[in-house]
């Protein structure tokens, strides 16, 4: 699909092509289509308004997305405090590990700060990095360049630099400022690990995200890397599981995310 979208030249077009496809754009064309068929079949057009208003319903609730990232996509596990220890032991013996975080998008100019800031989900990814290589000794990369469609900018890795220099008071090591998107991740930073000598890579992303990152890191790895999965953002909301089938903006999010995961583990991109 990347190809595709490369060789007819609109590869800025991709957050427009996967909006159109995403919810509620699919349920709200169902419902028109349902209440044009009222007229000529009264119990279809019915039926097909009622699965578009359950459709909307589903697609807004945090129980729906939880399925998804859960029995779908199948997201992995938190590293364990036994897993962390083992980790580090390991950097004390001297075996050739790093972190590598991969960005989730940035804001081109924040004015309150007035320079390019991470936007919540990268900083949430960065700041869990930077904790596992304090646990652990091992140095950190951070992939993310330029989004599809932004002409020109910062590039998100130096801004992700800037961060962890000023605000946590850490360095990341390598840097990979060229990459739009996750497969791109995995292309260019695996170079710059395996040229380090870098045998063991721990992956941080969050656990929606991770299923797709870990498979093209792995594929990019070419077995001469072991890729070993870190997710973050695994927290479950406490509240009344009822409120887990009510629709929310958190839900819309969440049923989101886990559809474009979905998506693009299905168009291989």
């Amino acid at each position: 699909m990347n190809a595709l979208l490369t060789l007819l030249g609109i590869e800025s077009w991709r957050p427009v092509l996967t909006a159109l496809v995403m919810p509620p754009l699919p349920f709200f064309l169902l419902i028109l289509i349902g209440a044009r068929l009222i007229l000529p079949r009264r119990g279809l057009g019915w039926f097909v308004i009622m699965i578009s208003i359950v459709g909307l319903w589903l697609s807004a609730c945090l129980g729906t997305g939880q399925w998804l990232n859960q029995f779908v996509l199948k997201q992995p596990t938190a590293l364990s405090a036994e897993g962390i220890a083992e980790l580090k032991a390991a950097v004390k013996n001297k075996e050739q590990i790093a972190v590598v975080v991969l960005g989730g998008g940035q804001e081109t100019v924040a004015p309150e700060y007035g320079v390019a800031n991470l936007a919540p989900a990268s900083l949430e990814r960065l700041r869990y990095g930077l904790w596992l290589s304090r646990e652990t000794g091992a140095p950190v990369a951070f992939s993310g360049g330029l989004a599809w469609g932004q002409a020109d900018g910062q590039p998100e890795a130096q801004t992700a630099s800037r961060v962890a220099s000023h605000d946590f008071g850490q360095q990341i090591k390598w840097l990979e400022d060229r990459s739009h998107d996750t497969r791109e991740n995995a292309a260019r930073t695996m170079p710059l690990l395996k040229q380090a000598g870098i045998t063991r890579i721990l992956l941080v992303t969050h656990g929606w995200h991770m299923p797709r990152a870990q498979k093209v890191f792995e594929q990019a790895a070419a077995g001469s890397v072991r890729i070993e999965p870190a997710p973050m953002g695994l927290a479950r909301r406490v509240d009344s599981a009822a409120l887990d089938w009510l629709p929310t903006a958190a839900g819309y999010t969440s049923v989101s995310r886990s559809l474009r995961e979905l998506l693009a583990l299905l168009l291989r991109v």
